[in-house]
């Protein structure tokens, strides 16, 4: 039946289900950062995704040379963005409501706009400027710097923005010659180094505060898991490791313009586990700064495509959370 349809038509389901699996992924971290420290986490996460991919994903992309790369410090590289990116979402969605931090983070595209000019020397037009301008307003109406409801754990999913986008940045000189399989291997495997070696430096606690929800977040003691969160470890997993496989193979088989609008989706389903799972109902205030951010988001997409033509517009892999 697959077979059957069109690369636009595949690659606008795979991103449709790679948004899905961040969102469970995104749901299932924040539900679990009151009882477990982020980095044991992560690793448990990352250990069950590269066994998945290994066991169901690898031997339908290539088997195990697919993995194979000649740029292995890129993907190291990426990684490092990547996992970045993931631990600073996670530790201010300990803190956030839900679809606060999933919309503070869509400040991502306004970022790569901006080193797209920085880095890549290319040029922006007036909408596209504009477009950031809008964003940024956005992303300050869900902030709300100044008043009462500023959190700092806001500025954190500013950070993982930047992060994914660097990564954006190096993708494109790899995203061309390496298997969507291998993307993700490599993210996997960055995963379980740096949480490793962070959980030996930090897994006894010693460092925790106990003030900060972050901060304890990032820095509780290691604990065994309870057997009743074994079923939300497990789908962690899987989910980082389809999304990650699906986000990268839709970017390669269709046009970044026609896949990057489905990204989007992640907005409305995170304000809607918000409120099924924990009660979060964003108030006016916050939906303006969401819309806000969902137009500005959309317009640089439309805009860079109509800028570049189809033939232009970069198929890039992305690897989100």
């Amino acid at each position: 039946m697959l077979r059957n349809l069109s690369q636009p038509t595949l690659g606008s389901l795979a991103a449709i289900g790679a948004v899905f699996c961040f969102s469970v992924n995104d749901v299932a971290i924040k539900f679990l950062s009151g009882a477990y420290a982020l980095h044991q986490v992560v690793l448990i996460r990352s250990t069950i995704g590269l066994l998945f991919l290994l066991a169901l994903i690898v031997p339908f992309a290539g088997g195990l040379r697919a993995l194979k790369t000649r740029r292995l410090h890129m993907h190291l590289l990426r990684g490092l963005c990547v996992v970045f990116a993931n631990m600073s979402f996670f530790l201010g969605l300990a803190a956030l409501p839900l679809a606060e931090g999933v919309a503070i983070f869509f400040v991502s595209p306004l970022i790569i706009t901006v080193f797209s000019v920085i880095f890549l020397r290319e040029t922006v037009g007036p909408f596209r400027w504009a477009a950031v301008a809008v964003g940024m307003i956005g992303v300050l109406v869900v902030l709300r710097p100044g008043t009462e409801a500023f959190q700092p754990a806001s500025l954190l999913p500013i950070a993982a923005a930047f992060g994914y986008a660097s990564l954006h940045m190096l993708t494109r000189h790899i995203g061309k010659t390496e298997s969507s399989a291998a993307l993700s291997f490599y993210i996997q495997l960055t995963f379980i180094a740096v949480t490793a070696i962070f959980g030996l430096v930090a897994g006894d606690g010693r460092f925790n505060p106990g003030t900060d929800p972050s901060l304890e977040f990032l820095l509780r003691a290691w604990t065994m898991p309870a057997l009743e969160d074994a079923f939300i470890f497990v789908a962690v997993g899987v989910a980082s490791a389809m999304g990650g496989f699906l986000i990268s193979f839709a970017y390669r088989t269709s046009e970044a313009a026609l896949v990057a609008p489905f990204e989007y989706v992640a907005l409305p389903l995170s304000i809607v586990w918000g409120i099924l799972v924990f009660g979060d109902w964003p108030d006016a205030i916050t939906y303006a700064g969401i819309a806000l951010i969902l137009v500005s988001g959309l317009v640089i997409i439309w805009r860079e495509a109509r800028s570049n033509g189809p033939r232009r517009v970069p198929r890039t892999p992305r690897y989100r959370r």
